[in-house]
This record gives C-alpha cells, structure tokens and sequence, in this order.
C-alpha cells in the first residue's frame, strides 16, 4: 500500500499542477488579449499618424499654392505696371476705344498732343471727345494704316497727325474696340513748309531780279520823258502828267522791292539789343498806330550778332502789317523771351488771315492789298532764314501772331 503521506504529496503535487496551468492559461489569454490590443492601438497610432502626416503636408502644399498665387499675382502685376510704363513713354499718343466706340484709355502723348486728360474723357464716346476727321474713322470702323490728317483742338490750335487706327483684340484674338495711335507732325509739316518755300523763293528770286533789271532802264526814259513833259504841256494836262508820274515812283518802288528780294543777302554782322531795335522799330510807326493799344514785355530779350538794317526792316513790316490790319483800332503786344530758341512774338487782335490763304502769305508778289507789292512778308522770311531762324504764324478769324526764332548760336556771350 502506498503510504498515506505519499499519497497526499502527490495529491497535492497534482493541484498545484492544475492551478499552475490554470494561472497559466489565464496569464496567456490576458497576454494575447493585452498583445491584440496592443496591435489595434499601434493600428490606430498609425492610422492617426498617417492622417497627421498627410494634414501637414496639404498644409505645406498650400502654403506653396498660396507662394506660387502671390508670385504669380506679382508677375501680373508687374508685367502690367511694366506694360502701363511703356504705354505711358512711348512718344506717340495711344486712344483705345471699346466696341461702343467709347474711350477705355489714353496715354500721357495723347493727353500733351490732344491738350485733353484722360480722367476727363474716360468712358465718354468718341463723339462726345473728338472732332472730324477722328470721330469719322472711328466711327467708321475700318483699319487705317496711314493717313495725315489736319485736327483741331480744344484750345483752337491747328495741329498734323500722322495716324493709323487698327483692331483692339484680347488674348483670344478677339475683338474688342479700336486702337487709336497717331504722331504730332505739325513740326515737321512746318519744317517741310519752311524747305519748300525757300526753295520757291529762291528761283523766283532769280527771275525777279532779271525782271527788275529789265524794268528799270525803261522806267527811267518814262521818267525822264515824264519830268521834261511836265514843264513843256499845258496847265490842264499837268494832273495827268503827275499821275504818270506818281505811277512810276510806285512802279520804281516796286522794283526796289524787286530788287531786295532778289539780290544774295550779305549780313553785315554787329552787336544788336533786340529789346532797342523792337522799340525803335515801334517807334518809327506812330504816326500810323492811330487807336492801337500797345503792350510790349521784351526785357528778357538778349543782345545777338545780327544784320541790325536787316532785322529792323522785318521787324518794322511785321508791325505795319500788325497795325494794318487794325484800322479800327485794336491792341498789339509785342513779347519775347529765350528759351531753346531767341523767340519774339508780334500778336494783333485784326482780322485775321483768312486758311485759303495763310499756306501762300510769305509767297512773293502774292498779297491782298490793292497797293501792296507782295514782298514784304517774303523779304521778312529772307530775313530771318539768312539768319538760321524760322517764322511762323497763327491766325484764326480774329488775331493773328507772327512768331520769329532765332538759334542761340546768335548770342553776345
């Protein structure tokens, strides 16, 4: 028999088995329970993690959207403002219209040529802006890729435009208004007009000085014929001999004439004080000022190395011409001043010059005085281009300005 003792050892040894894998199996379970949550955690951190990681990196990705919009709205803005700089230098003007033929834009040329500003014209039609010949080609809605064409201002100013007017298209080529670009030629057409009309002088310079001398050996014999005929005829023919007589001296006048306007200008070159030869010149024309107001601002006049005879002959005919063309009265201002040019300007509140004519009025023989020989305003252009100036005139239906320069190479320094 096995002991009892024994047998309780094994019992007990038996139990303690049994509670040993019970307690192991419970701790296994609670293991591979901890270990599954564990798992599911690390699950969802990773998840979690991912999500964060994947939120940051949209935030970065925005944050470069955000970059690359603001550089680009920089480039925009800068390539506008850039545009908007070149628009605003170039020399000639620039008009863009919609397709309603209102003005969208105006650069600074256009504003100084068309003595207008943009603020005020902005959305206003082009009727409302412009006089013909503009509005016309506007209006008419055709490409112009070179007219030249005579504008007038607001201010009354005469002007030349070279201009053309195209389509104004977007970035998908389509249309969208007019463009409107154009040059101020008025310079250069008074440039032009300068060169012409020396060059017709010049020839009918030539033929006058042959004619002049081939008048006056006939007009002497008449005169001479005219005086012996004087003391020979009867009492009641003599009004009539002294009308032959008054006719020659104005025959002889006009040969003189003739004869200055021909002959090559030699300049016999002095110290001259053009504020002194203006007042002397005025001066010499009391007698036949009548009711002409006066008003002289020359005393920033300079003195120059000139023909002095010369220049007073052109200035005394353009202040005859002046105080003509006033017979009732009227004001004349004689100004000057030095700025890129010696500038003196003889302004009249007369007449005026009628536009059929003002292209021809420093043309020789061509006047429109019954007495006049047609000369005078040709011998004062001689004048002054002998001198490397320029004259220039503006008329309008009342009141005229000649405008006589001269180049600062002429100063007494």
């Amino acid at each position: 028999m096995i002991p009892a003792v024994t047998l309780i050892t094994i019992l007990a040894l038996f139990v303690f088995l049994i509670v040993f894998y019970l307690i192991r199996t419970v701790l296994d379970f609670q293991k591979k329970k901890l270990e599954a949550k564990n798992r599911e955690v690390t699950q969802v951190g990773f998840v979690v993690d991912t999500f964060h990681d994947l939120v940051s990196k949209l935030k970065e990705k925005e944050r470069e959207l955000e970059d690359l919009r603001k550089n680009a709205e920089e480039r925009a803005g800068s390539v506008e403002m850039y545009n908007e700089d070149i628009l605003q230098s170039v020399p000639s003007g620039v008009v863009s219209f919609d397709q309603e033929s209102r003005i969208t834009k105006m650069n600074a040329a256009a504003e100084h040529i068309l003595e207008m500003k943009e603020s005020d014209v902005l959305v206003k039609e082009c009727r409302e802006v412009f006089r013909n010949p503009i509005t016309e080609l506007i209006e008419r809605r055709e490409t112009v890729e070179r007219a030249e064409v005579s504008y007038l201002t607001g201010s009354g100013k005469r002007i030349w435009l070279g201009l053309n007017v195209s389509p104004l298209k977007d970035s998908k080529v389509r249309d969208i208004g007019q463009l409107l670009v154009f040059t101020d030629l008025t310079e250069l057409k008074a440039f032009q007009s300068q060169k012409d009309l020396r060059d017709r002088l010049s020839t009918l310079g030539e033929m006058s000085a042959g004619i002049a001398h081939e008048l006056r050996n006939p007009l002497a014999v008449i005169s001479g014929y005219t005086k012996m005929l004087s003391k020979k005829v009867e009492d009641s023919m003599k009004p009539a001999v002294e009308s032959i007589a008054k006719e020659v001296t104005v025959m002889d006048r006009i040969i003189t004439d003739f004869l200055s306007f021909a002959k090559p200008t030699d300049l016999i070159v002095s110290r001259v004080d053009l504020q002194d030869l203006l007042e002397g010149c005025l001066s010499s024309l009391e007698d036949i000022s009548g009711g002409v107001q006066t008003s002289v601002s020359i005393t920033m006049l300079p003195k120059i190395h000139a023909d002095e005879v010369l220049l007073r002959q052109a200035c005394t005919n353009l202040l005859q011409n002046a105080i003509e063309s006033m017979p009732d009265g009227g004001e004349l201002k004689i100004n000057g001043f030095m700025d890129d040019h010696i500038c003196i300007f003889i302004s009249d509140t007369g007449h005026g010059i009628p536009e059929n004519i003002r292209d021809k009025i420093f043309l020789p023989f061509y006047t429109t005085k019954e007495r006049g020989t047609g000369l005078g305003l040709a011998i004062v252009h001689k004048i002054v281009v002998s001198h490397g100036g320029d004259t220039k005139v503006d008329t309008a239906d009342k009141g005229t300005t000649f405008t006589i320069r001269f180049p600062k190479k002429l100063l007494v320094s």
